[in-house]
């Protein structure tokens, strides 16, 4: 049976995340080590003691969210326990993780590459007013009206019933306050530094596509799932395109699960379809949403990977 990866994306961070990575695995410490030496300053000491404000800037959970999931694959590869692996997809940054998982390019560049990516969305939204808010229990269809009348746009297809709109704060807080006169009966305004996955990231955006330029690209050795489309990718100029156009536009996290299923990651049997690697268990409560029947295990710190 197929097994497919999931790597997690911002928002999963938390104080402490893969301490006890560090503490009791050999590969993991290295991976940890390795990523101070190339950023420059310490991702274990932010993600191991924060504080949560310092962790939870874009430009720090980003390559903390990617080294942690780096990490766990390390111990459960070592364990011998990805043998069935065939397939990864990973939600927003994790895509990042997801290609350097599949060997599209190595650690330390994966990690260069998800740095400079976390840095210049965070400058965007820190030179933009912008805002998301959570549409509950609502079909595609009508968030689009949502998002026509209101000049916002669709930022996440997460699961059924859960899609993420995002832009100017203005606009996104009017349809918030509009949105029960529309028949909409729940939208959450979300805490969020700015307005990812919009237009307000344009300057990121281009800026990345610069930086991408001087980044070799492989082929991956497995399936890839990319977020743009939902689909499987696997040209290397095709794959540096979708992390380009990734920062502007929908991530289709429901497309690309939908995706793996079709692909062979079969709902039911041992081990798992699915192998969440990242903090928490947000895209097994993602799955489980979308389809009761498939399988999910998460793994966040070192007792899940010896259990």
């Amino acid at each position: 049976m197929a097994t497919a990866l999931l790597f997690a994306g911002q928002g999963a961070q938390k104080v402490g995340m893969g301490k006890s990575l560090y503490e009791n695995s050999a590969p993991a410490r290295a991976l940890y080590d390795e990523a101070d030496r190339v950023l420059g300053w310490s991702l274990t000491k932010v993600s191991f003691e924060g504080p949560d404000t310092e962790l939870t800037q874009t430009k720090v959970c980003q390559p903390a969210l990617f080294v942690h999931g780096l990490a766990l694959h390390a111990i459960l590869q070592e364990q011998g326990k990805l043998a069935d692996v065939t397939m990864a997809l990973g939600l927003s940054l994790g895509e990042v993780t997801a290609y350097t998982a599949a060997g599209v390019f190595d650690f330390a560049t994966g990690l260069r590459v998800v740095a400079e990516r976390g840095r210049l969305m965070q400058v965007a939204c820190e030179q933009s007013l912008g805002g998301m808010a959570a549409v509950i229990g609502e079909e595609r269809a009508k968030v689009a009206e949502l998002c026509a009348a209101f000049d916002v746009e669709a930022a996440n297809f997460n699961a059924p019933g859960q899609i993420i709109i995002s832009g100017e704060k203005a606009k996104v807080d009017a349809a918030v306050a509009a949105a029960k006169d529309l028949g909409i009966k729940k939208v959450i305004s979300l805490n969020v530094a700015g307005a990812y996955h919009s237009r307000l990231m344009e300057p990121a955006r281009a800026a990345f596509a610069a930086f991408l330029d001087t980044i070799p690209f492989a082929s991956p050795k497995f399936t890839v799932f990319t977020n743009t489309t939902g689909q499987a990718v696997s040209d290397p100029v095709a794959i540096k395109a979708a992390l380009v156009k990734q920062v502007v536009s929908s991530v289709l996290w429901e497309d690309c699960m939908r995706a793996a299923v079709a692909a062979g990651a079969a709902a039911q049997g041992v081990p798992p379809a699915f192998l969440e690697l990242g903090p928490g268990a947000v895209l097994a409560g993602l799955a489980k949403r979308t389809d009761k029947a498939w399988a999910v295990r998460s793994f966040s710190e070192f007792a899940d990977c010896t259990a």
